[in-house]
């Protein structure tokens, strides 16, 4: 019987983020990588939990990390030394930002597809990261900025001009139904949804999804999120 040539060896060097880390039997560590070279890739990180020679301690979240892996093609590749690039300390100083932070991780490891390379999302996270490490004063607005970028990013991106079933436009000044999974508006002839957001806030996401968020208040941001949050479920299986 013939053999099946193996898969051949790719090096990636990139920048990425840890967005998942869990033990592997009595030594080793899985990791779930988003590289801004290849995506999200998963990892084996050999005596990861024992030794630190190859990772530094760079295996932390919200840092940017320097990786070197070895890809075979398989479902995990081999994770050969890490270092830090970008440390993001301050984002512990405040726990609103790292919740925020930790819920932007999370989206990410389950919108973004495994490898393939993301760069609008990786420039999204990183900004977010970066923004929240800063101090910024309101951590959910600038999560509910990036939230709706991000969504955009992937291929998610709400229709909030007009119906997605019919196509009919949203009338301006005028409050629209909005069904996030879906993806967007849909208008009364269509069935409607069970909520009706005001044109405000309408405008306010469409230009935050369009990558200006300086109109974005605290009150905004909760219902942005949630909006979000509904697409992400109906999208990626992400829970509210």
């Amino acid at each position: 019987m013939p053999q099946v040539p193996a898969a051949p060896l790719k090096r990636i060097t990139s920048e990425a983020l840890l967005v998942r880390s869990v033990p592997y039997g009595e030594t080793d560590l899985v990791v779930q990588l988003l590289t801004e070279s290849d995506g999200r890739l998963g990892a084996i990180v050999r005596g990861g939990r024992k030794s630190q020679k190859r990772v530094g301690g760079a295996l932390e979240p919200f840092h940017t990390i320097r990786v070197e892996l070895e890809d075979k093609g398989r479902e995990l590749a081999t994770l050969k030394e890490a270092r830090l690039s970008r440390v993001r300390t301050g984002i512990a100083t405040s726990l609103e930002a790292l919740d925020a932070a930790g819920a932007a991780l999370r989206w990410a490891r389950q919108l973004c597809p495994p490898r393939t390379p993301e760069p609008a999302a990786w420039g999204t996270l990183t900004h977010l990261l970066d923004a929240l490490d800063g101090g910024v004063a309101h951590p959910k607005v600038e999560l509910a900025a990036a939230a709706l970028r991000l969504l955009a990013d992937v291929g998610y991106a709400l229709d909030l001009d007009r119906c997605v079933g019919c196509g009919k436009p949203r009338p301006a000044g005028r409050p629209a139904y909005v069904d996030a999974a879906r993806g967007g508006i849909v208008c009364t002839s269509c069935g409607g949804a069970r909520r009706l957001v005001e044109a405000e806030l309408l405008d306010v996401a469409r230009a935050a999804q369009g990558g200006d968020g300086s109109r974005i208040t605290q009150a905004h941001a909760a219902a942005i999120l949630a909006i979000v949050e509904e697409a992400m479920g109906a999208h990626a299986g992400i829970e509210a």
